[in-house]
């Protein structure tokens, strides 16, 4: 059966609520919807998605309140939903959520910003070993399909000025793209690289200096697929003509 997944960092889903989502996810009509940093509780996803119809709705809230956070929105109900990694250190901010599927596990993810400075450096090489160890685990059974903000751009090809930010800017340091490099070389593929392998597209703007009107730009959300199931993986999009938030919704259509 064909499926489209979307994956969007909404940066508050609240505040997208007040700028068409709903209206925004019935045009786009996907099979499962991935968001991240809905900075928002359970209860206040459910009520930001008022009008919604047809979709089974999961969520993952940070302890704090108005952080972080995850959710999943699909037509077919899953097997199971997990939120987190099981380990309290990584879960307290709701960044990683589980559905499993008859075909294959399906994780969304808001991976930690390494902060200015890259004081959270650090951090996020935990990080970054513990989602690959789940993402690893998970494979033992069936292919995983992980989607989200994975905040890094990981060639230089995956923002405007690459030589300016290298190991200088959150998200473009040796460390950070040596992650993602790991879950490459763990048997999984960026799936729009795949499909586009020189193509220039973002996802991720700064609300300063205008910098979607200009296109200077980051491409930080990414579905990194089980090199076994890309076979079923038609094609890979990045949908910039969607507005509502600092980043633009990412997709793939699977067979």
């Amino acid at each position: 059966m064909a499926q489209k997944l979307i994956s969007w960092n909404l940066n508050g889903i609240r505040a997208v609520a007040k700028k068409g989502l709903i209206d925004i996810l019935h045009s786009v009509n996907a099979d499962v919807y991935c968001f991240q940093e809905t900075k928002a509780q359970d209860d206040q996803v459910i009520e930001a998605l008022t009008g919604l119809e047809g979709y089974h709705i999961y969520s993952f809230s940070a302890v704090k309140k108005g952080y972080s956070g995850t959710a999943i929105l699909t037509k077919e109900k899953p097997i199971s939903v997990v939120n987190g990694l099981g380990v309290d250190e990584h879960d307290d901010e709701g960044r990683v959520l589980t559905a499993e599927f008859k075909d294959y596990y399906l994780i969304t993810t808001y991976v930690p910003n390494s902060k200015s400075g890259l004081s959270r450096l650090p951090y996020r090489k935990i990080w970054d070993a513990a989602l690959l160890s789940h993402m690893q685990e998970l494979e033992k059974a069936k292919p995983v399909i992980i989607c989200g903000d994975l905040n890094v751009a990981h060639q230089p090809l995956d923002l405007k000025n690459d030589k300016a930010n290298f190991n200088k800017t959150p998200g473009y340091t040796e460390q950070e793209i040596g992650g993602m490099d790991n879950y490459i070389k763990g048997g999984f593929t960026d799936s729009f690289r795949h499909f586009y392998p020189n193509e220039e597209k973002y996802s991720w703007w700064s609300y300063r200096m205008n910098a979607r009107a200009k296109n200077v730009g980051w491409r930080l959300d990414y579905f990194l697929v089980s090199d076994g199931l890309m076979n079923k993986v038609e094609d890979a999009f990045i949908l910039n003509d969607i507005f509502g938030s600092d980043h633009c919704p990412v997709g793939i259509d699977i067979k």
